[in-house]
């Protein structure tokens, strides 16, 4: 089958879903119903495009299928942050409780970490991708414990407002931080668009890359810097997903057979939206909201990271 056939049936599935997910149910309040399941749809679609895309060029850069953006350490990082303002200055904080200042002080704090975590680690030169990942992971297994330790010894009332934010909802998300979500996801990728050109090159690894012309350490600072903003933009505006980026790409790699990356990045999105849909779907239709969607992501997303794990060991 064309990829561009099979490009055409996932939008065409993502579109049914859509509409399935939006006028199931409506009744005669429509002006109601609408809206609310708009901005839902609008959430899905710009999460499931950062996440996609930020975790495809992430797998390219480091040529392993089996890693996603979070091991750098940005989930833990902001799942820090907020039980860090809880634990210092209480629930009644205006920060938490304005979620315009909590959304910006969250990407603002996970983007200088990156930032000065890639600074530090490429300021010497022999430093390679896989040093930055065993750093960030350090780093993740450090932010996790201190969260873990504040949680223990703060109120049980107030750890109940922390337990919502550990978990990734599309419910009720303020139309301000959508918009500005969608100003600042267009305007990282318009900047990151003369670097995706040369993925698919990257795609063959360092040596190859550098050998045909790429001035490899410059594109993978700036397209470190491009996954940063879209994992730290995703995970403040509806929570963070582990697994949703490592279950769309494969899974896209498997559909279209290619290493084109113009393909590849369409396909993630397109699945990333599907798995988005079909999933808040199955909560709010058949489980009733008894749970969230990332759990159910993350179960999926657990048990295909698993059989990944099994078949790159059959391999060796």
């Amino acid at each position: 089958m064309h990829n561009k056939l099979k490009t055409t049936i996932l939008v065409i599935i993502s579109l049914a879903l859509i509409a399935v997910f939006v006028f199931t149910d409506v009744g005669t309040q429509w002006d109601y119903v609408l809206p609310k399941r708009g901005l839902k749809i609008l959430a899905i679609v710009l999460t499931g495009a950062a996440i996609g895309i930020s975790t495809l060029v992430f797998q390219t850069i480091t040529n392993n299928r089996i890693l996603t953006p979070s091991i750098i350490g940005l989930d833990s990082l902001y799942m820090l942050i907020q039980t860090l303002l809880v634990f210092v200055f209480g629930s009644g904080n205006l920060t938490l409780m304005n979620k315009n200042v909590n959304f910006i002080l969250s990407i603002a704090l996970m983007v200088m970490f990156s930032g000065i975590l890639y600074k530090v680690l490429f300021k010497r030169e022999g430093n390679n991708i896989y040093f930055l990942l065993l750093i960030g992971l350090i780093f993740g297994t450090l932010f996790q414990s201190l969260s873990s330790f504040m949680q223990v010894m703060i109120d049980p009332n107030e750890f109940l407002l922390i337990q919502d934010k550990m978990f990734a909802s599309f419910n009720n998300i303020k139309t301000e931080l959508l918009y500005l979500s969608v100003f600042l996801i267009v305007a990282v990728c318009i900047y990151g668009y003369r670097f995706f050109k040369y993925l698919d090159v990257m795609s063959l690894g360092k040596e190859q890359a550098v050998n045909l012309g790429v001035d490899y350490d410059y594109v993978v600072k700036r397209l470190l810097i491009v996954i940063a903003i879209l994992i730290s933009i995703s995970t403040a505006l509806v929570g963070p997903i582990t697994f949703l980026g490592l279950l769309v790409v494969n899974v896209a790699y498997q559909f279209f057979n290619t290493y084109k990356h113009s393909y590849l990045i369409i396909g993630t999105i397109l699945l990333s939206i599907i798995a988005l849909v079909g999933g808040q779907l199955i909560v709010e239709r058949v489980f009733t909201f008894s749970t969230t969607l990332s759990v159910i992501i993350n179960f999926i997303g657990g048990v295909y990271f698993i059989y990944l794990l099994l078949k790159e060991n059959k391999k060796w």
